[in-house]
């Protein structure tokens, strides 16, 4: 428990939304609150000339979109806050899956025009396989979006979680007025283009006294104060408890790009969200405040400063004290390393940390000793379970086209794939590299990138296989299976046998034929 002071001082989560739901231009005000910077860029925008600080790659400002969680530690109110920007685009999907098993709560970020979309549902399904604490956040309010009532009802019916407004807001578009906080009984009314640190609250602890009709005209108020009657008669009150457990999710309205309802956002969040957590481990659970240090590796991110070819593992502290200096076991290698340069970041900006707690996110200067799910602990051997690698949708073969760059291609290749951004699979017994993404954005990104960071030129063909199965089973049957189906059959880089499926009914009936294999479409990463 000597660290428990530490402990009780973090949160970290993550931000997730559907693309365009404004999550990057939300972080942005996050980091601006906590003063880590000074002015806030945008995403997409043709007069503000300074990018947002965590769409840092190239690819990401030419298409304003980000395709690469990034990690960024701040302070607020005394609070060390880790945040993790994640992609929204449904072809980074894995990116983000794979950061929300780092995570201890979530910020989920909803368009009150397009209200929940596809991948948000998809989202919400991964932060429920953990029951992870979420918090929403309504944005855009200062557009004509979706009545706030019905956006409720759809969020509770698409997310499959019991909602609870915290915030409310008073008109929506051209007539947004402000928003009323149900918390703390408050209420700050909306000048668009105001500074942050310009807010006047006004405290409304009583809203039938004759001090809501100066500040309203007549239907506003009468609005307000019927909304807030419905609020409290239908929704359950607020149970901290039930947030913790991932079955109550707060509902806050606001909108980012004008800095609106964004601190009210912040300040409920540092108060209610979960310190660090309790981890599943391989052969036991990992108690939070346990002396001993563990950490695992959730992402790692080739040519972060394309100038100096580095590349850096993620690690997420689960328990003890990090310490620059200091050797680990690197349970997987089953060898010792030290790190005398470990950062916290600021996107691409990065500190040297001489120590590190439960819930901080550390980056580890890496020479290619790290994979995803690897641990590092004080010498005890087990694996941080639950980082899962999922079947990838789309299929391609990977063809060099310069020969003279064999090398530089197979570097980038193994480089990036060791990201997690794609999957790569070599033909068994051969040398045929398929690579397997979740989508076609991927394959572009990757082909960028090797240009880009490494000088391979390369082209992807597409290939007409529906899924990759991981196959596990007997011995001889696993054998027999393979000298049947060989031109289907590769490895992962990690040397796992995995079946490619033409189709459906192709892989219904290799089960109806092989009962004794399994056919699985993720795998764990802690093998």
């Amino acid at each position: 428990m000597k660290y428990a002071n530490e402990i009780n001082k973090r949160k970290s989560f993550a931000i997730i939304a559907h693309p365009d739901a404004g999550k990057t231009t939300l972080t942005e005000k996050f980091l601006l609150f906590g003063g880590a910077i000074q002015t806030a860029g945008a995403v997409k925008s043709n007069k503000i000339k300074k990018h947002t600080t965590s769409d840092f790659m190239e690819i990401e400002r030419q298409r304003g979109i980000s395709v690469a969680t990034s990690v960024m530690t701040f302070e607020y109110r005394d609070i060390l806050v880790n945040l993790l920007d994640t992609p929204g685009h449904k072809d980074f999907a894995e990116d983000t899956y794979r950061t929300l098993t780092a995570v201890d709560s979530v910020v989920l970020v909803i368009d009150c025009v397009k209200g929940v979309e596809e991948q948000t549902e998809r989202l919400m399904e991964v932060c429920r396989m953990r029951d992870t604490p979420v918090i929403i956040f309504v944005n855009k309010m200062d557009r004509d979006g979706k009545y706030p009532f019905d956006l409720l009802d759809e969020l509770e019916e698409k997310l499959n979680i019991r909602v609870r407004p915290l915030s409310w807001p008073i008109n929506m578009g051209k007539d947004f007025k402000g928003v009323y906080n149900l918390y703390d009984k408050s209420f700050v009314a909306f000048q668009p283009n105001k500074k942050a640190t310009d807010e006047d609250v006004v405290a409304l602890p009583d809203l039938s006294s004759s001090f809501v009709d100066e500040h309203f005209d007549t239907k506003d108020a009468e609005q307000l104060r019927g909304d807030v009657e419905l609020i409290e008669g239908v929704y359950d009150t607020f149970d901290k408890e039930e947030y913790l457990q991932g079955k109550l999710a707060p509902v806050f309205f606001g909108s980012a790009v004008n800095n609106f309802g964004v601190k009210d956002l912040l300040d409920t969040f540092v108060e209610i969200a979960p310190t660090p957590r309790n981890r599943e481990a391989s052969s036991r659970e990992i108690d939070v405040h346990e002396d001993k240090f563990s950490g695992f590796v959730f992402k790692i991110h080739a040519n972060l400063d394309p100038r100096h070819r580095d590349r850096i593992a993620f690690l997420r502290v689960c328990s003890g004290k990090f310490e620059r200096n200091k050797f680990y076991h690197h349970v997987r290698l089953d060898k010792d390393v030290r790190f005398s340069n470990p950062y916290s970041f600021l996107a691409r900006e990065k500190n040297i940390v001489d120590d590190a707690y439960p819930g901080d996110v550390v980056g580890l200067f890496d020479t290619g000793n790290f994979k995803i799910g690897d641990t590092l602990t004080e010498g005890e051997n087990f694996f941080i379970t639950g980082i899962p690698s999922f079947s990838p949708e789309l299929f391609k073969e990977l063809v060099n086209k310069d020969p003279m760059k064999t090398k530089q291609l197979e570097k980038g290749i193994r480089q990036l794939t060791d990201e997690g951004v794609a999957q790569l699979f070599t033909q068994h017994g051969g040398n045929r590299k398929i690579i397997g993404c979740v989508g076609d954005l991927q394959f572009e990104v990757i082909q960028y990138r090797l240009l880009q960071e490494y000088g391979a030129a390369a082209q992807f063909n597409s290939l007409p296989f529906y899924k990759a199965c991981w196959i596990t089973g007997p011995k001889d049957k696993i054998e027999e299976f393979i000298r049947f189906k060989s031109a289907n059959i590769v490895e992962d880089k990690d040397g796992h046998l995995v079946y490619l499926a033409q189709s459906e009914w192709y892989l219904n009936t290799e089960r109806t034929n092989n009962p004794d294999i399994q056919f699985n479409f993720t795998s764990e990463i802690h093998k």
